[in-house]
């Protein structure tokens, strides 16, 4: 297994990047929370704590910034009913101390409110998770870091994420203000979505 990546960043999105190390390059699908972590600039040098997920059509790399956020996407994936893109798109919505808060309180509504979950899933998630949520220890850092990205950048990862384009445009435009980070604007789109 892959356990994670130490090299030069050669392409970014908010979906996912391209880490050269040893002269291959690696492409690894991302969350939000984690492309907001990445430096700004590619030709620097990141690593990357990585999963990779073998089916049989397909050997996918996902990456995080740190050990909590991959630590709470395998207790997601762990979950019936969620898959790996289910996991990332969750913490893309939210970060992981935010999914650990609701679930260790009972807030259906927060998980539910992600796409893709439903009442079902979001209670079933609470059930299955809820005792591992209070060995997990996190920082009280803030998870998002300010960068300079747009109103399209937003747009092109919720089209990635599977979004209808014309309805995260319309989410895009209800929550968009003048000093808003990229990652930012898609949190609030994705709680309208």
């Amino acid at each position: 297994m892959i356990t994670h990546l130490n090299g030069t960043l050669i392409e970014k999105t908010p979906t996912h990047v391209v880490i050269e190390c040893s002269g291959v390059g690696y492409f690894v699908k991302i969350s939000l929370n984690t492309f907001s972590k990445i430096p700004i600039s590619e030709g620097k040098n990141i690593k990357l704590f990585t999963q990779l997920q073998v089916r049989e059509d397909a050997h996918t790399l996902y990456g995080f910034h740190d050990l909590v956020e991959r630590e709470m996407f395998n207790h997601l994936i762990s979950v019936s009913g969620i898959g790996a893109n289910t996991g990332i798109l969750m913490l893309s919505a939210l970060s992981a101390e935010e999914i650990a808060h609701a679930i260790a309180s009972d807030d259906v509504n927060i998980i539910k409110g992600i796409k893709g979950i439903g009442l079902k899933t979001a209670q079933r998630v609470i059930v299955d998770l809820k005792t591992k949520m209070e060995k997990i220890e996190f920082s009280s850092e803030n998870i998002f870091v300010s960068n300079n990205t747009n109103k399209f950048e937003a747009l092109t990862a919720l089209s990635a994420l599977g979004f209808d384009k014309k309805n995260a445009e319309q989410a895009i435009n209800k929550v968009i203000t003048d000093d808003q980070s990229v990652e930012d604007l898609i949190k609030e789109a994705l709680r309208i979505l």
